[in-house]
Order: structure tokens, then C-alpha cells, then sequence
């Protein structure tokens, strides 16, 4: 088949739709459902993300996609028992593909509600049981157990889309798009991201350990499919926030690290052990969750509404007691698609514990940005590579 006719494109008055290949068939089979134009450019992309992951680690791994960016993505890195509490999956021994989804989708919840799901491994069926629990409108992997099969096309009352795609497919090397009836050709951006692109370090500190080289990595590779201007902050194999879309490079450092700091406000024992009525679905409790970590919370606790959500009144997470829960996250890795044009960039991820830094160099301002990373001993490295997604 080289051909497969869509419900629509972009939007419902956008037909007819289609994908079509030339000369060869197409590398995808739908297995289950009906597909969308925004359905596949989230399938082909997150595909390509994670089979870079694991091509550049080799460990599974698995992407959270919404409107054509990663809301997270993730490799197969062991939970603690503190993120197994704070990702609802205490009680389970994981599976190399399923700890990797859990990462992903536990970046951004909030952000992952209706998402697609790429996976580098076959799914199987502890991954698919996992995705059973979680909003989501479709799922791409190289194959699929028959348990998981049997869970998964029971999701969206059977019509949860299913791909699967052929690994061994490469892609051309130019690609085409058209635009306002205008065809745009170019080289498909075919670059290699791993170590070799983390040796240039401008800053005083040179010192890069063999996680922060993987967390770089991650965040590189992400970025490599992020809707641009984009800013990622990666953690112990996943990424904890992004920053996708702005216009502006220090929007994306605000965006990606207000997420990061989410991410692990999470963490607090007084969210971890907030007091949820059983009967509250996951994402009430997710929203939930945003809401008390807010500013906004008060509001709740003055209203009253806390009766429909907890069994008992929680105290609230002070702002102070935010600050000082964050000045604990550290070790924290930041890729940047783009160089960063001034210090203030370095000045606000600093405050989401960013030891590590790996972007592109080259602005005219290098000398202020190297300056600020040297004021707070952060290891900066120039790739010399930008990583525009448009």
C-alpha cells in the first residue's frame, strides 16, 4: 500500500486528506482505528525520536507527543520508589519499555492528556495495562504483544489507534512539503547527535560525568523534534520540562524550567501523600495536583470544593516551602536548540538546579553566557550544531 486516505487534515473542513508515498509502500500498517493528518505527524516524528534514543544509548524508549512536540521522552532508567509513588505505579515491577513510558508520560501530565505514544521496543503487556489507565488517542511502536493487542483495541471504545511501523525504513534523503501551493525541498536533517558533539567546553568547568553526556544527549535528540525556538531540561534519563514554540529563547528557558520545577514539586512528601478520595479518576487527580502546588490553592481550601476532592482538609505547600524544596534539584541537564543569545537564559535555569548545559554557540554575546556559567560553575559545551524543527 503506498497510499492512506485520512478523516481530515488539520481540521475537520480539510478534506479530502491523505499520505502518500512514491515508488515504494508505505512503512506504517494501521492495526487499529481511523488515523488523523495530526495523528501521523505525531506518530512520524515521536517514531523518529525514539528510535534515535535508543540508537544513541541503547536502552528502550519511549515519547509523549502532543501537536507535533514531545511533551516528554524517556529512556529505560530504573524509578526510585519516590517517582514510582509520585507516576501511580508503586506496586509493579516495570519492564524495560514500560519504565521508559512511565518517565515520559510522567514529565508534563498535565500536558500528556490525549497524547500519541511512541515506543522503540514492542509494546508489551505490562505497557499497554499502563496505557490502559491513561487519556491517550493513539500509539506507534515496531510491534505489539497479542496481550497488549487485546488491551489496547479496547481503549476509546475500540477505536484507539494502533500503528505499527517497519524499523528497518529509511526515509530519503530530500524531503519535500508544500506550503500556500509552493513545494519547499530539503535535506533531510540526517545528523548524528552523540559524545563526539560534547567536546568543546568553553568554561572553566570542562567536567562532564557519563550521566549528564546521556542526559545532554536525551536532550539534544528531543529537540532535534520539537516544534522551535525549543529548551529542554533532561534528569536522570528523561525529560522533566520543555520549552516549545516561543518565539523568544528566554520564554523557552522560563517555559521548560517552570515545568521542571512542577516535575519535582511533585516529589514533596505533602503531595505524594495528599489525601484523594478513591473515587477521584487519575486525571482529576493530576489537575489536582497542578492546582495545589499553584499559587492558586488557597482559593480551593477558601471555597470549599476541597471536599470533592480529598478525604480530609490538606494543609497547604507554602511558598516558602516551595523554594525550599527546589533549591534541592540539581544535577539537572539543558539542551538548547539554538544558541543562547544573553547570561539571562543561564540565570533562570540555574534555578532549576542546571548543572549541565550543551548548546549550539556562536552568538555574538558567547563571552556574557560563558561568564554566567562560570559565576554558578556550570559545564557548558558549544555543539556548533543548531536543531531547528519547523
Amino acid at each position: 500500500m503506498n497510499e492512506l486516505k485520512l478523516k481530515y487534515g488539520c481540521n475537520p473542513n480539510q478534506k479530502p486528506a491523505r499520505i502518500f508515498i512514491q515508488d515504494s509502500e508505505l512503512p506504517i500498517k494501521i492495526i487499529n482505528g481511523n488515523a488523523g493528518y495530526i495523528n501521523l505527524l505525531d506518530a512520524l516524528n515521536s517514531w523518529q525520536l525514539v528510535n534515535e534514543l535508543k540508537n544513541a544509548t541503547g536502552l528502550a524508549a519511549a515519547a509523549s507527543f502532543k501537536h507535533v512536540s514531545p511533551a516528554g521522552a524517556a529512556i529505560a532508567v530504573k524509578l526510585t520508589e519516590e517517582l514510582k509513588k509520585v507516576y501511580f505505579v508503586q506496586e509493579l515491577e516495570l519492564s524495560d519499555i514500560a519504565t521508559a513510558y512511565v518517565r515520559a508520560r510522567g514529565a508534563d501530565r498535565m500536558s500528556s492528556y490525549g497524547d500519541f505514544v511512541a515506543l522503540s521496543e514492542t509494546c508489551d503487556e505490562q505497557t499497554a495495562r499502563i496505557l490502559s489507565y491513561e487519556v491517550s488517542d493513539g500509539i506507534i511502536a515496531p510491534g505489539y504483544s497479542k496481550a497488549a493487542l487485546e488491551i489496547l483495541k479496547s481503549k476509546r471504545k475500540g477505536n484507539y489507534l494502533i500503528i505499527q511501523i517497519d524499523e528497518k525504513y529509511i526515509p530519503r534523503e530530500i524531503e519535500q512539503k508544500q506550503v500556500f501551493g509552493i513545494t519547499f525541498e530539503q535535506k533531510r536533517n540526517d545528523i548524528k547527535i552523540s559524545e563526539d558533539i560534547l567536546a568543546n567546553l568553553p568554561t572553566k568547568n570542562k567536567l562532564l560525568s557519563n550521566n549528564a553526556k546521556r542526559d545532554l544527549i536525551l536532550a539534544l535528540i528531543t529537540l532535534k523534534y520539537t516544534q522551535s525556538n525549543s529548551v529542554c531540561y533532561v534528569k536522570d534519563g528523561q525529560v522533566i520540562g520543555i520549552g516549545a514554540g516561543q518565539q523568544s529563547r528566554i520564554h523557552c528557558t522560563r517555559l521548560a524550567g517552570n515545568k521542571a520545577d512542577v516535575w519535582f514539586l511533585r516529589q514533596n512528601p505533602k503531595v505524594i501523600n495528599l489525601p484523594f478520595k478513591g473515587s477521584i479518576r487519575r486525571v482529576d487527580r493530576d489537575n489536582a495536583i497542578d492546582l495545589y502546588i499553584s499559587d492558586d490553592y488557597m482559593d480551593i481550601l477558601a471555597d470549599g470544593s476541597w471536599e470533592d476532592i480529598f478525604t480530609e482538609k490538606p494543609e497547604p505547600l507554602t511558598r516558602t516551602e516551595k523554594k525550599e524544596w527546589l533549591n534541592n534539584l540539581s544535577e539537572v541537564s539543558l539542551g538548547s536548540d539554538a544558541f543562547f543569545p544573553f547570561g539571562d537564559n543561564i540565570e533562570r535555569a540555574r534555578k532549576s538546579g542546571v548543572a549541565y548545559i550543551a548548546q549550539t554557540g556562536g552568538s555574538i554575546r558567547d563571552d556574557n553566557v560563558i561568564e554566567t556559567c562560570d559565576k554558578y560553575n556550570i559545564a557548558m559545551v558549544f555543539t556548533n550544531i543548531r536543531l531547528f524543527h519547523h
